[in-house]
């Protein structure tokens, strides 16, 4: 089995490096193992993965792998030096083993080696080593390897260039191979190699060290050559030379055509396996999903970027093709790596089922032993009762002895006499005796020999003729050991053992249940720990899902079928308006701190039709939840407009931050948003099994009355429909019933809605759709005036009192009716930014600075100063400076000069700044009407990349229909996608777990979620409910369980792409089946509920 690259190997793979890998900036490196690391590459909206295995191998890989918790040396320099550095080639170093990977335009460089023990070295511009993974001592044929000497790149092979391949070249390494071989064939038994097989192409390797012996022998097969010929003859034959000269050329041209092509295809070379299944991931490209079929019975055995001669007329043999030599090489080693993983994996479910028999078989000979205790017991309670007489006597006879004072020794002795002269008596007694103990053994015989025994006993008489020939009595080996107490009677005997026998029965049948118990608790155990084992081994090699276009920002699914986006920053904001906003879809937002910028995706080919109001409301309670009302707990309003009434051109005199936006006309303000969230999987399925389910999008036949509409309809308000008015005002108060008693309470004459109570809210009016046309026209009206939006409604959070600039309070001490007439020129305009800056001047473009404290006696003295000199002008003040003297004069001069020049400074970057406003402006104002026009190629991108990226990610292309939260019986399951969107919107999704404002931090949440999905049977069923245990179904059939498919997919999941997508920060876990007390702390008990002990009973205090 192929373990590293060859030359050709490395020249391949650095040609399709390079091709991948330029451009991109190394994001991070992690550890795999000691010599095994994995380098990410990243730029927006690509990624690639780099496993570099020193000495052995290097190549992308699709694989996500677990990376060490902490970084090591070595790891921690390269990070120093090489993180967010941008890869600008990629190359071999000659046609030696050795890949080098530049940075920043050569200012460092990365050499891989991949031949010996392999090695990692980081240099700078001038070679200098910075780092590196080993340190090599100086020995023959290598230099040393330090930080701080020079890496030499002059003694590699072919640096300098490959030499020609000619008949001489070829003629001289054939006969250096010979004599090389001759001389190593003088030594006493050894024999000339010359003339082996394979002699050829091991000569041909070490003289043509630019072609890997693979390539010379595919060469030599493909153009007929005998590769078995000896050396010495083609030394002899000029014909022959020629011909291998000429094969040789067309190895050559063989990586030249593999060069040509940006990616090149790779061949694995296969052999059946042994009866060795292997496991294969699923995965999204059908045709990827057939070569798993086909690679089920293979073990592989070595991989090339061409297919060699040698290997395609065998039939032992099966090649497998891949489009790309990355690709290749990485499922190569995967599988290796997969190899050694069921390796380990049958290793510890052996070692798992060896603790589970050992702990069995110790239950049962706990058990066994107990039954046989017993049965001696009995036993010996029943010898006992049958040699009533002769146990009796023995007790006696022993008892008599001690009371005449003889020695515990002598009595032993007597009795061991007796034994030898036959006495029955002495016989039966066992020695030693266990006289301190007060007891002694008999040996006595069962119930079945108690008639041999006692026919013995009394049969004394008999003479020595006959004695001869009776049978001999039964030895005490055959007999029982009984133990008897010399102060009890032998029936007092007899019931102890009894008793003994009782104890046992009790005791077995304690150990019976406590046992059971036991094992059952360890099975338990060592199953949970052998899960947990696999699952950490299953976590070392996983493909990695290829995210959505959409997948960076806040999304979520609506319950009619929308596509909901929603910013995280300021920035995701403006890309959200720049690039996904386009006509027909609409804009929702709250006048809350850290409220995302939300919009809601329409169909682009029925742009002018109305949006459903529950998805209006699920968008709402999304921007609403990502604001501080989440922690503060406060149930507040969002709204919503159109994309053509949001800009990014300010007024004259105002400037808009970087995720600020103008919102001009009439704010549609929804119900107050419930702050309740959810946390679901959506699964992506394949175009096979759109079939099965129905979106639940409004269709484009009831749409048509609304899009036959001209355009200038299009624009204007639903409100000014009455048929649509009367069915949007008929399903708000539906399904908002307490909006419907606030509308009626809140209309007045003049169409504008009094002030909010709450003082996080702006004061703005609030269109009503039973309004009549004049008051809907006297607010649009009212609304015509632009209003300035951010994220971060700072001033409506101080009860939306603008702040007052100084010149502003000098105005209103003089005349208070003139401030008030400046400040009441525009009373919809409110101010806010989408972080925590101070508020902005709607007077000026530039922030609002701190006054510099005043130092006492200054201001008295600068005003007489200006009493002084206020009827002076700059010539008598210059005249003034020349009688002072030349010093005054020049100083004078150079301040004028240094003053002219600041001024003249100041008027050029404030015509610069004027000039790109007004770009700007005129940029946003050709945006603007190109989307209202409904031009979907409005937004062009900046760049040629942003260009691409736009093609590769046109939301039109969103798989909206393949995105389903309950599959069906019969779906191809592709992915699993985490979503958190408002409770509402998951009303359908199988796996779902709902979020309230807490004190648990998100990651904990997730991961509590996640355990009860996914976890070991007995912790939560897979709608996440608890106590039933996860009910697995093998057949996939029953929605109500697990699927295997689904649980593979949701293990797989990752912590990183997971935990980003809740857009709060703390949270409650309620999960069904543990009532309102679960997940987070300070929740209640799961059947409680209210407040206060509940007290009960008839006769309770609390009842009398």
């Amino acid at each position: 089995m192929k373990q590293r690259f060859s030359s050709l190997d490395v020249r391949v793979i650095a040609h399709e490096l390079h091709n991948s890998l330029c451009t991109l900036r190394l994001s991070n490196v992690y550890d795999l193992s000691s010599r095994i690391f994995l380098l990410k590459f990243a730029k927006p909206e690509h990624r690639q993965q780099l496993v570099i295995d020193s000495g052995f191998r290097c190549h992308l890989t699709t694989f996500a792998r677990e990376t060490a918790p902490t970084p090591s040396g070595f790891v921690t320099r390269l990070r120093k030096f090489l993180r967010s550095r941008r890869v600008t080639s990629v190359s071999q170093v000659g046609t030696d083993r050795i890949l080098e990977v530049q940075f920043s335009d050569g200012q460092y460089k990365l050499f891989l080696e991949f031949y010996a023990g392999g090695n990692i070295i980081l240099t700078d511009t001038d070679l200098a080593i910075l780092a590196l993974l080993r340190v090599v001592p100086e020995g023959p044929e290598q230099e040393e390897l330090r930080v701080g000497l020079k890496y030499s790149l002059s003694n590699r092979q072919n640096y300098n260039g490959v030499p020609p391949l000619n008949a001489d070249r070829i003629r001289n390494g054939l006969q250096i191979f010979i004599d090389k071989s001759e001389e190593q064939a003088k030594g006493p038994g050894k024999k000339s190699k010359t003339n082996v097989k394979g002699s050829l192409r091991r000569a041909l390797a070490v003289s043509t060290t630019e072609l890997p012996p693979t390539l010379i022998e595919h060469a030599l097969r493909t153009s007929g050559f005998d590769i078995d010929t000896p050396p010495s003859q083609i030394l002899q034959d000029d014909l022959l030379l020629d011909k291998l000269v000429a094969s040789l050329h067309a190895a050559r041209r063989v990586v030249q055509d593999v060069e040509k092509s940006q990616v090149v295809k790779g061949y694995i070379i296969a052999k059946p396996s042994k009866g060795r299944q292997v496991k294969q991931e699923s995965t999204a490209n059908g045709d990827e999903g057939q070569e798993a079929t086909k690679r089920q019975d293979v073990v592989y055995e070595d991989f090339h970027p061409f297919l060699p001669q040698q290997f395609e007329d065998d039939p032992g043999v099966t090649v497998l093709s891949f489009d790309g030599f990355n690709k290749t090489v990485d499922e190569f080693f995967s599988s290796i790596e997969s190899q050694k993983l069921e390796s380990r994996l049958q290793e510890r479910e052996d070692n798992a089922k060896r603790r589970l028999q050992a702990a069995r078989k110790n239950h049962e000979q706990r058990l066994d032993s107990l039954q046989e205790l017993q049965n001696l017991n009995v036993r010996k309670a029943q010898a006992i009762e049958a040699n009533v007489e002769t146990v009796e006597e023995a007790i006696g006879a022993v008892n008599s002895l001690i009371a005449q004072g003889m020695d515990w020794v002598e009595i032993a002795r007597l009795i061991e006499m007796e034994q030898s002269r036959q006495n029955p008596v002495a016989e039966m007694i066992k020695l030693p005796l266990k006289l301190y103990e007060n007891t002694i053994t008999l040996a006595l015989g069962e119930a079945d020999d108690e008639a041999d025994f006692s026919g013995q006993e009394t049969d004394s008489d008999v003479s020595e003729s006959d004695d001869e020939t009776k049978p001999m009595p039964k030895s005490q080996t055959n007999r029982l050991a009984v133990d008897v107490d010399l102060g009890l009677s032998p029936w007092v005997n007899a019931r102890q053992y009894y008793d003994q026998k009782r104890h046992a029965a009790v005791k077995q049948q304690k150990t019976e249940q406590s046992s059971s118990k036991a094992l059952k608790s360890t099975e338990k155990k060592i199953s949970a720990d052998m899960k947990k084992e696999l699952k950490q081994e299953k976590q070392l090699l996983r493909p990695v899902r290829k995210q959505l276009w959409f997948e960076k920002f806040i999304y979520f699914v609506s319950s009619d079928g929308y596509l909901v986006l929603g910013g995280k920053d300021m920035q995701q904001n403006d890309l959200l308006y720049r690039r996904y906003l386009k006509r027909g879809d609409i804009y929702v937002h709250a006048d809350l701190h850290g409220a995302a910028s939300v919009i809601i995706k329409n169909n682009p080919s029925t742009p002018d039709a109305p949006i459903p109001p529950a998805t209006l409301s699920q968008a709402g309670n999304l921007s609403v939840a990502t604001s501080n009302a989440w922690d503060s707990k406060a149930v507040m309003s969002a709204w919503w407009v159109k994309s053509d009434q949001v800009s990014k051109t300010a007024p004259t005199g105002e400037y808009l931050t970087t995720g600020g936006f103008m919102v001009r006309g009439h704010k549609n303000f929804l119900p107050p948003s419930q702050l309740l969230l959810g946390f679901g999987v959506m699964f992506h399925i394949s175009d096979e099994s759109k079939a099965r389910h129905f979106k639940h999008r409004l269709q484009d036949e009831t749409d048509s009355a609304v899009t036959d509409r001209p355009s200038s309809e299009g624009a204007a308000l639903p409100g000014e429909d009455n048929d649509f008015k009367e069915d949007l005002d008929d399903s708000d108060d539906e399904d908002f019933p307490d909006a419907r008693l606030e509308s009626a309470s809140e209309s007045d004459g003049d169409g504008q809605s009094p002030e909010r109570a709450n003082p996080l809210l702006n004061g703005a009016t609030t269109y009503e759709a039973g309004s009549s046309a004049d008051e809907d026209a006297q607010a649009a009206q009212q609304h015509d005036d632009s209003t300035i939006y951010d994220s971060n409604e700072e001033n409506a959070a101080k009860g939306n009192k603008r702040h007052m600039s100084a010149r502003e309070r000098r105005l209103l001490r003089k005349d208070p009716a003139t401030a008030t007439g400046e400040e009441s020129k525009d009373p919809s305009a409110s101010a806010s930014t989408d972080e925590d800056s101070p508020p902005t001047n709607p007077d000026t473009s530039k922030p609002l600075t701190k006054s510099k404290p005043q130092v006492r006696g200054k201001q008295g003295k600068r005003k007489k100063q200006a009493t002084k000199y206020a009827a002076q002008d700059d010539e008598d003040r210059l005249l003034a400076m020349e009688r002072l003297g030349s010093a005054a004069k020049d100083k004078a001069a150079a301040d004028a000069q240094a003053k002219a020049a600041k001024q003249k400074a100041l008027e050029v970057q404030k015509a610069r700044r004027r000039e790109q406003h007004l770009r700007a402006a005129q940029e946003e104002a050709r945006r603007q009407e190109q989307r209202n026009r409904g031009d979907h190629n409005d937004n062009e991108p900046a760049s040629a990349a942003d260009d691409d990226e736009e093609r590769d990610h046109l939301p039109s292309d969103t798989p909206l229909d393949a995105l389903i939260g309950a599959p069906l019986p019969g779906d191809e399951l592709l992915a699993a996608i985490p979503v958190c969107a408002p409770w509402s919107a998951l009303a359908r999704y199988k796996y779902k777990a709902k979020l309230q404002p807490g004190m648990t931090k998100k990651g904990k949440a997730v991961r509590e979620i996640l355990g009860r999905w996914t976890g070991p049977p007995g912790s939560g069923g897979a709608g996440g409910g608890a106590g039933g245990g996860i009910k697995v179904d093998p057949q996939s059939t029953d929605p109500e369980k697990a699927w295997p498919r689904e649980l593979e997919l949701l293990r797989a999941w990752r912590d990183v792409e997971v935990l980003g997508v809740v857009p709060v920060g703390k949270v409650r876990v309620v999960m069904g089946g543990q009532g309102k007390g679960g997940g987070g702390k300070g929740g209640g008990g799961g059947g409680g509920g209210g407040k206060g002990k509940a007290r009960g009973g008839k006769g309770s205090k609390k009842a009398r």
